[in-house]
């Protein structure tokens, strides 16, 4: 089977490839196609790879190339991780919020919406050339902010495009942990939206275990969720929220810890993924050492600003573990590819899944795959406090991919202005005048 990704030089990539090098099962991809506007990190991340492969037999065969029609036909399966604008689009988006004094992170209110803004109209045109070039193709997508780029690629591909995240995979995973139990043998009971979802069960030989862990604070501190948001608070809410919810439930203190650290997320991830790019230029360069050695680093380095402002200290060593998204995707093509049923944490249609949402609507659930791709499970209705958060995202949402379809300034600032994170019109034109001043590809909005 042929697999193409769509930002074949970003640097997260070797991770996905070491998960196919580990895969013998039957049918397995045995031919990847690296796609990516940037020739030089194309180059780059094909030496780490190859250093992945030289010791592994029937390694999946690597081409490259910065043809998209080219990287696009013949595939069985579409892995979309693209960055329109880059690293450097990023950092722009965080110090051009930072200065309005509200949050600039790239999934997550006012950087969220601009990174939405330039990316939408890059995946739909992606996803039309799918249709056109490899219609019976499944297109996994990564690229942020994953739930709406999911859902504007899903008006063109219908339930063939499915978005995937670790971070529920990491969450679940985290709280088996604390409550001794094999990761493997649990069954999550989590909804929202991407970047926006609450783990209101974990299920152990037919009981639910998370009520035991809420009721201890002990527990509670142990692990990376629950140094973040406090057991008090946790138990207030009855439930363990995904990590990004610390941006909403603490914002003052997380815009706080952006605008007084050294540099922000992006800004360090820019200097650091340079430096790495620049080092591979050099052929004597060791390209899987000097991968590794990056990866732990930006790993590690991973919310710094929230675990700082939470008082949360330095990440645990099995946080800095694989078996994020790269394991995800591996599982969804496996199921769909040999008919495996399983059940996987999955971006989306909704059909009737939140009765709050319309069937088009894009969630994060848990999801029944198999060779018929993905169908969202039944899940218990969430809570008044996370429906109208849920909501009031989504209706976010809708305005970024209206404006991306019309180019309209005005449907734009009112996506800004909507954000629970944005309190104010005049800020959120401020914004968009910022965003579309740096950002050569919001020159679309008029």
């Amino acid at each position: 089977m042929r697999l193409t990704i769509l930002g074949g030089g970003g640097f997260r990539l070797p991770l996905v490839y070491g998960a196919l090098l580990a895969d013998h099962a039957e049918g397995r991809i045995t031919q990847v196609v690296l796609h990516d506007v940037d020739a030089s990190r194309l180059t780059a991340i094909a030496r780490v790879l190859a250093d992945q492969a030289e010791s592994v037999p029937d390694a999946p065969q690597i081409t490259v190339t910065t043809d998209l029609d080219e990287a696009l036909r013949g595939a069985d399966f579409v892995f979309s991780a693209i960055r329109v604008g880059g690293l450097e689009g990023r950092a722009a988006d965080e110090r051009i919020a930072l200065a309005e004094d509200v949050l600039g992170q790239e999934t997550v209110g006012a950087g969220g919406i601009a990174y939405g803004l330039r990316t939408v109209p890059v995946a739909v045109d992606i996803a039309r050339r799918v249709a056109r070039l490899a219609p019976d193709a499944w297109v996994i997508n990564f690229t942020n902010p994953a739930g709406l780029v999911t859902e504007a690629m899903a008006r063109h591909l219908g339930d063939r495009v499915i978005g995937i995240c670790d971070s529920p995979v990491g969450l679940g995973r985290r709280v088996a942990h604390a409550l001794g139990a094999d990761p493997a043998t649990v069954s999550l009971d989590y909804a929202g939206l991407n970047h926006l979802g609450w783990l209101r069960g974990l299920r152990l030989d037919g009981r639910d275990e998370l009520p035991r862990l809420l009721a201890d604070a002990e527990l509670l501190g142990s692990f990376e969720e629950g140094r973040l948001f406090g057991a008090d608070w946790l138990q207030s809410l009855g439930a363990i929220p995904n990590e990004y919810l610390h941006y909403y439930y603490f914002n003052r203190e997380a815009v706080r810890a952006y605008q007084e650290a050294e540099q922000t997320r992006g800004a360090f991830l820019l200097e650091q993924q340079a430096t790495f790019y620049a080092e591979m230029q050099r052929p004597d360069t060791p390209a899987l050492a000097t991968w590794d050695r990056t990866r732990a680093e930006r790993e590690a380095t991973y919310m710094a600003h929230n675990r700082e402002a939470a008082g949360a200290g330095e990440r645990d060593a099995s946080d800095l573990e694989s078996g994020g998204y790269e394991k995800v995707a591996l599982a969804l093509m496996r199921a769909i590819a040999q008919d495996r049923r399983t059940t996987l944490i999955l971006n989306v249609r909704n059909r009737a899944t939140l009765s709050a949402l319309d069937e088009a609507a894009v969630v994060e659930v848990p999801c029944s795959v198999d060779a018929n791709g993905a169908r969202p499970l039944p899940v218990s209705p969430l809570p008044l406090h996370a429906t109208g958060l849920v909501c009031a995202v989504k209706a976010v949402e809708r305005e970024v991919l209206a404006a991306a379809d019309s180019g309209s300034r005005a449907t734009a600032v009112k996506a800004f202005a909507l954000h629970p994170l944005v309190d104010s019109v005049t800020v959120a034109r401020r914004l968009v005048d910022g965003y579309t001043s740096v950002h050569r590809s919001l020159a679309y909005l008029r």
